[in-house]
């Protein structure tokens, strides 16, 4: 409903100022410009000039690690100015995981890189099947290794990508584009809501009243003009990339990944979650290295399965069964 995400974005905004006068710690702002200064050409806050790095290319080294961390320590008070919108988010994902939908990204260059390796990170993490969690970029695999800037031009490329995943009314898609005006998103979020789809946008300048109507929810972090003018891979990186990871990881805490936190849904592929998963089960239950070995192996490298054989004393497939029932969540079975 329009009027509630609008009452929603302006409670927001309402937190951030309270931040701000609560806070030691300035969130990143919308500079104020000299008297004489010109407008900006652009009104894009993420294509705007930052006058604390005007002179950058005069700095010494150590000034510029400097005023890169100083504008940095803006980005988590600005994603905090958006905890209604990235839960409103995080609930719509859920709603849709539970009846069988899947949570899909979708960004160009620097946005769409970090949709995809959100995505790609699910399954080794809570053992989810790589199509639950999808990164769709503009450009396709080759730009995740070399800029294809031209791809995201093409709002049909987008919406052809919907098509091609068959996104339905179950799917929840998030629309990613840090100036807000990325064509290849803006048609795959078109294509979406025609499909049936729940659809989100997040970016990183003010989002104007159509987007805010359009779309379910709409997160906009304002972290200000970056220290490269226009190089949204830094402070709008930063920012994406955790909204990203409170969406991902608070939606799988809530479909049953997760036991008190620990990420029992992992499932050993390496040595290294191999020792995880033993730690988790010795940490948990109680037992030896040893024990937790020969138990892993028992529930044949998942950890959530071992936990269940051993506190309801059952095999591996009588577990599976029950931790099924419970809808995955192993609290709920306990």
């Amino acid at each position: 409903m329009p009027d509630d995400k609008s009452n929603a974005h302006a409670e927001g905004r309402a937190a951030m100022k309270l931040d701000v006068t609560t806070s030691t710690m300035k969130p990143a702002r919308k500079p104020s410009l000299p008297v004489a200064a010109k407008a900006p050409l652009d009104a894009r806050l993420t294509e705007q000039r930052n006058p604390r790095s005007s002179r950058i290319d005069q700095m010494s080294t150590l000034e510029i690690v400097d005023l890169v961390n100083a504008e940095d320590r803006g980005v988590a008070a600005a994603v905090g100015a958006e905890r209604l919108q990235v839960a409103r988010a995080i609930d719509l994902v859920v709603e849709g995981l539970q009846q069988g939908g899947r949570l899909i990204y979708v960004g160009a260059g620097t946005s769409g890189r970090l949709g995809v390796l959100d995505a790609s990170e699910m399954p080794p993490t809570y053992r989810v099947e790589p199509e639950v969690v999808q990164g769709v970029i503009a450009g396709g695999f080759d730009a995740l290794l070399r800029a294809q800037e031209g791809a995201e031009d093409h709002p049909e490329d987008g919406a052809a990508a919907m098509d091609e995943r068959e996104v339905g009314r179950h799917d929840f898609v998030l629309g990613i584009a840090a100036s807000g005006t990325t064509p290849f998103v803006h048609g795959a979020l078109k294509r979406a809501r025609e499909r049936g789809a729940r659809t989100g946008f997040l970016l990183c300048t003010p989002p104007p009243e159509d987007l805010l109507r359009t779309h379910d929810v709409v997160i906009a972090p304002l972290v200000g003009p970056e220290v490269v003018t226009g190089s949204t891979r830094m402070k709008a990186g930063t920012a994406t990339k955790m909204v990203l990871n409170t969406i991902s990881t608070a939606a799988m805490v809530k479909t049953g990944k997760v036991y008190g936190n620990l990420m029992v849904d992992l499932q050993v592929t390496c040595e290294k979650l191999q020792d995880r998963g033993e730690r988790i089960l010795m940490d948990t239950l109680g037992i030896a290295r040893e024990e937790a070995h020969k138990l892993l192996d028992a529930a044949g490298g998942h950890v959530k399965t071992a936990i269940a054989m051993q506190r309801l004393g059952v095999d591996a497939q009588e577990a599976d069964r029950r931790l099924d029932e419970a809808g995955g969540e192993i609290g709920k079975l306990l």
